[in-house]
């Protein structure tokens, strides 16, 4: 099917509009980077409304825009989750959300459990005796 002729004011318009939607998710993946938004919050926003910001935006984009998380990263996590690669968050089912969260919580746990160790084998009374003593 031929798409319609435009007019310049329609192709200025919707020009526009395609900017501002780059733009809003652009945002949106600069939070999920900083950690202001989590990927909880993000689905549950995505799943009630019909913010096109966040159901056009591709599942690879948002896992990518996620700290430690890269292209190859993010193409494992949604292979393992039975993820299409061209998915949108949108199309994303429930049990498929659901996996979502629950993978990066438990990526989250994981982490929080690594760094509670370091911490307490620097403080651990032999590490502190070997630096009072001076050896």
């Amino acid at each position: 099917m031929a798409v319609p002729p435009l007019t310049r004011q329609q192709r200025a318009d919707a020009l526009a509009k395609a900017a501002a939607a780059r733009k809003d998710r652009s945002e949106l993946r600069a939070k999920l980077r900083s950690g202001s938004l989590g990927l909880s919050e993000l689905l549950e926003r995505s799943a009630g409304s019909g913010d096109a910001t966040v159901t056009k935006m591709r599942v690879s984009a948002l896992l990518e825009a996620l700290p430690g998380v890269g292209k190859t990263r993010a193409a494992l996590i949604m292979e393992r989750l039975d993820i299409a690669a061209n998915r949108r968050v949108g199309g994303l089912g429930v049990h498929q959300r659901r996996a979502l969260v629950a993978e990066f919580e438990r990526r989250a746990n994981a982490h929080r459990a690594r760094t509670n160790s370091r911490t307490s084998r620097t403080d651990s009374p032999s590490a502190s005796s070997v630096s009072e003593t001076g050896t």
